[in-house]
């Protein structure tokens, strides 16, 4: 019987609209790595991993987002950091729970406003099960045969209102793009299947949901922040094995799906908000022992967003995007 040895947290950030923008919302979803034989995980999208009973999970995951310019005579959005580090526990077999603090670093062009500070924590509960003869509940160990089984997770949280929604830039002005909370509470709603389908190769699925509230800012305005919906797929494959060491490498192709929904400011639907749009993340996730790491890289291949033109520095206008995460189990 194999027990899980690693696992690795997805916490995925948005990037930032200069005007109305997604601050970033923690994700929850282990990732697979039981032992080397067993199915292989995404780069940066939730699978069907609940943590080990007993065991503790951290954290830790840079989006660097680098946005395309097109005005040599105006400050334009240049790129963003957001840093995310985490802590989990898995309370059984099959019930994990984690806490998220992101940090933000929202950088313009020079001459620009740049916004950096912590940002709303986030608290996450995961389910995990699977189906053999019938759906069950994830057992505290399962043997290679098991693992070959589809599984499942649902799982769900929300931000706290921990940052400072009314940050002020440099010049005195309130950005909900650029605030460090939501000033009230968001939540999320998502679901996974992971399957092994041969000995190298596995495929994931998640579908995610978020949802915010109406905020009024101290300089009077009101602002909700248009709901994202997510549909994400991938297909891992296992590269290089090294049991001595046990060491493991995989390649990792994703394609995710983003719809978002317009913002409203005082009521009113905003210009230049919302869309859908397409990634592909071809990318690398290495294990080492109870460690994990994922490199990859982020780009928008198709989008159709609200008064385009207008959304630089906004999801969709990225030139890249650069996932990087670590992750350390014990």
């Amino acid at each position: 019987m194999k027990r899980f040895i690693a696992a690795v947290l997805l916490a995925p950030t948005f990037a930032a609209n200069p005007a109305l923008a997604h601050h970033g919302v923690a994700g929850a979803g282990s990732h697979w790595a039981a032992a080397l034989e067993g199915p292989g995980a995404p780069v940066e999208s939730a699978s069907s991993a609940v943590l080990p009973a007993g065991k503790t999970l951290l954290y830790a995951k840079l989006d660097h987002a680098k946005f395309k310019t097109y005005d040599p005579a105006a400050v334009e959005s240049d790129y963003a950091n957001y840093w995310m580090v985490g802590v989990g526990y898995g309370f059984t077999p099959w019930f994990s729970a984690y806490v998220f603090a992101p940090y933000h670093a929202k950088i313009d062009e020079p001459g620009g406003l740049d916004s950096k500070g912590w940002a709303d924590l986030s608290v996450m509960g995961q389910v995990g099960f699977k189906y053999d003869g019938g759906f069950k509940l994830v057992p505290a160990n399962e043997s290679l045969d098991d693992l070959e089984d589809w599984h499942f997770t649902v799982f769900g949280g929300g931000t706290l209102p921990t940052g400072q929604a009314n940050h002020r830039l440099a010049d005195g002005s309130i950005d909900p793009g650029k605030a460090h909370g939501f000033g009230k509470n968001s939540w999320s709603l998502g679901a996974t299947a992971t399957k092994q389908l041969t000995r190298d190769l596995s495929f994931n699925l998640e579908a995610s949901a978020i949802r915010f509230r109406e905020y009024r800012y101290d300089d009077g305005n009101r602002v909700k922040f248009g709901a994202e919906d997510r549909l994400n797929a991938s297909l891992a494959w296992r590269l290089h094995t090294n049991p001595d060491s046990r060491f493991r490498v995989d390649g990792v192709l994703e394609a995710q799906y983003l719809a978002l929904g317009r913002d409203s400011e005082n009521g009113v639907g905003a210009p230049a908000t919302g869309g859908r749009m397409l990634y592909l993340v071809p990318g690398l996730r290495v294990y080492r022992d109870n460690m994990s790491f994922a490199l990859g890289l982020k780009k928008p291949v198709w989008t159709r967003l609200n008064e385009a033109g207008e959304q630089q520095g906004a999801e969709g206008k990225e030139k890249y995007r650069l996932i990087l995460s670590a992750s350390f189990l014990f």
